[in-house]
């Protein structure tokens, strides 16, 4: 802020004032969206204007955050980053290749559908690995609200929240049909229950993976068993 012929000017609308303490409370939107710098949801809708420049527009530049927040795309990609947020979207980087590669509209990214879709692709090409992180971090949280050891979740854990943990990512058919508590999970929902997650452990098409990918079903097997699952 400088002071210019004995008025305050704002760096980034220029607007004058007179008084010290107005500008000290004037907030134009160039100013808001720089102190929104350090928000997760800003921050992610950042990487996407990054990536889009560089897939989509084949720009050698890179971009940086000021150009960000001049650009005409800024709420639109803040809006996706927010929305990686509060759906916990899994891979976030991941999904937003994914988006750019498949052509996806901009103004779709935010759709549940559009996730969903991306859902049940990543789930079945993603490291196993990362499949059995996601399901231990789970089940940490799960321990922190009961009286039983993480390992159980699936054991005593409602089947209606587990069923939602299925359909969101959490809990990965490479835990499902790879440990016993998983078999114990399936064999106890109903009609009901197995047709809401059954994209997303699909038997015929995850059978064909474990196939294709044995080494990985022995040692998410091993990994499981030893640790209670």
């Amino acid at each position: 802020m400088a002071e210019t012929t004995s008025k305050f000017t704002c760096e980034f609308c220029k607007k004058e004032f007179a008084r010290e303490s107005s500008i000290a409370v004037h907030m134009c939107e160039p100013k808001r969206r720089r102190m929104e710098q350090s928000e997760r949801g800003v921050q992610l809708g950042f990487q996407a204007y990054i990536k889009f420049y560089e897939m989509a527009q084949g720009s050698a530049k890179l971009k940086t955050f000021e150009d960000f927040c001049d650009s005409p795309y800024y709420r639109a990609f803040v809006k996706f980053g927010r929305y990686c947020v509060n759906t916990r979207v899994i891979n976030p980087a991941q999904f937003m290749t994914w988006l750019l590669k498949n052509n996806k509209k901009i103004d779709h990214w935010c759709s549940d559908k559009i996730y969903t879709e991306y859902l049940l692709f990543y789930l079945r090409v993603e490291a196993v690995a990362d499949a059995l992180a996601r399901a231990v971090e789970y089940s940490i949280d799960w321990e922190e609200k009961h009286t039983h050891p993480a390992h159980d979740c699936l054991r005593y854990g409602n089947s209606n929240v587990l069923c939602h943990a299925v359909t969101t990512g959490r809990i990965s058919p490479w835990v499902i049909y790879n440990s016993t508590s998983g078999q114990e999970f399936l064999n106890s929902l109903d009609t009901a229950q197995i047709t809401m997650i059954w994209p997303y452990i699909d038997s015929d098409a995850w059978s064909k993976k474990f196939h294709d990918y044995s080494a990985d079903q022995e040692y998410a097997k091993e990994i499981l068993k030893q640790a209670g699952w």
